[in-house]
């Protein structure tokens, strides 16, 4: 059985499936696409059915990355079907969190980026109200931590 990532931030139209396609991208190049699957969420159903942010799309395809999917919301449900749960924000995180009332999940919710490797940050800001550079910036860290959650991911799949 496969290892299952949700991303997830606000509107899963940006951050998240941006996470989710660029993550699948890391995975097939590292030939693990048979063992670890990736979908995206959003904490609010603002854009539920839409597809990524054309200006997320076009930030995406300058490095060779094809965004694909529709929006959909987060259901507590997610925390039984997803192995890891990543955050894009402390505020998405927290969304999330605020969901599982029996505290069992929370070993399972991380914010996207504690795997960054060469950014100093803690979240992954959204870009939806402000110009390019935000998408490209986006992107940049998002390359980032799926090499870094890869790296943390792949002594597991080394044991199997």
């Amino acid at each position: 059985m496969a290892y299952r990532l949700l991303f997830v931030c606000l509107g899963n139209i940006c951050r998240s499936p941006s996470a989710e396609n660029i993550m699948r991208h890391t995975i097939d190049r590292a030939g693990l696409g048979d063992r670890i699957t990736c979908d995206s969420a959003g904490t609010s159903s603002y854009h539920v059915g839409n597809p990524p942010d054309r200006r997320m799309q076009a930030a995406a395809k300058t490095r060779g990355i094809v965004l694909e999917g529709r929006s959909r919301q987060f259901v507590e449900e997610d925390f039984d079907r997803f192995d890891l749960i990543l955050a894009m924000d402390s505020e998405n995180y927290r969304d999330i969190l605020s969901l599982d009332r029996s505290r069992q999940y929370r070993d399972k919710v991380r914010l996207m980026c504690e795997f960054c490797t060469h950014h100093a940050v803690k979240e992954v800001p959204d870009p939806y109200y402000g110009g390019p550079e935000g998408f490209d910036r986006v992107i940049d860290l998002l390359l980032d931590a799926c090499e870094g959650l890869l790296a943390y991911l792949r002594p597991q799949f080394a044991q199997r």
